[in-house]
């Protein structure tokens, strides 16, 4: 018999030396049933089967979670909220503002952060190239969302000397880094283990040079 769900979530939070509590562990499977009833009708993740969602979209995110710190964190397309829900979950003392243009996805994030009572999180529905705040954003977050150069263009009035943005990527971005404008640097290039997953991932930390 396979394991069950909480058995793999909790054995990929061991996995990730990630301290955790029953409380958690309960508001990310009610998370996780909360995406699986609303892909059904609005697609916001490829993958149906909750196993692969636990491993492919959750302990993805947190496998970044020792490298995000800050009082405010910005996740940029947080999408159907990753990696900005499971690391808020897990990171309650941190402030989470998730970003993403999209109405469907926006409105799935306001029904996770009522229903789970999410008081470390924030939702906006906007480009982050419009997006305007007056709190000050110490990391930016992305997963997923477009290449470096890219990313860099369009949040860079978000981008204050002391903000640093985690890129989460697959493979290694070489080509990528050769394309970032000069105002920007890579500071740190990480290769990221995800429990369960074989799959290539790298996390890169960038700043203004």
């Amino acid at each position: 018999m396979g394991l069950s769900i909480q058995e793999i979530l909790q054995g990929g939070l061991q996995e990730l030396s990630l301290p955790f509590n029953s409380e958690q562990v309960e508001k990310t499977l009610a998370y996780l049933n909360l995406l699986y009833k609303w892909n059904e009708k609005y697609n916001l993740v490829a993958e149906s089967a909750k196993e692969h969602i636990v491993t492919r979209h959750i302990l993805d995110s947190l496998s970044i979670q020792k490298y995000v710190n800050g009082k405010h964190v910005l996740d940029v397309g947080s999408g159907a909220g990753f990696p900005g829900i499971p690391l808020a979950i897990f990171k309650p003392q941190q402030q989470f503002t998730l970003l993403d243009c999209n109405g469907k996805k926006t409105r799935f994030l306001f029904k996770v952060k009522t229903d789970l009572s999410l008081e470390n999180v924030s939702i906006e529905e906007s480009r982050v190239e419009h997006y305007q705040t007056n709190q000050r954003i110490d990391m930016l977050t992305c997963r997923a969302f477009a290449e470096l150069a890219e990313i860099v263009r369009k949040a860079k009035h978000l981008l204050s000397q002391k903000c640093k943005l985690l890129a989460m990527k697959g493979k290694f971005p070489g080509e990528e880094i050769k394309s970032l404008p000069k105002e920007f640097v890579v500071l740190d290039s990480v290769k990221i283990n995800v429990p369960g997953d074989d799959g290539e991932r790298h996390l890169m930390t960038l700043v203004r040079s």
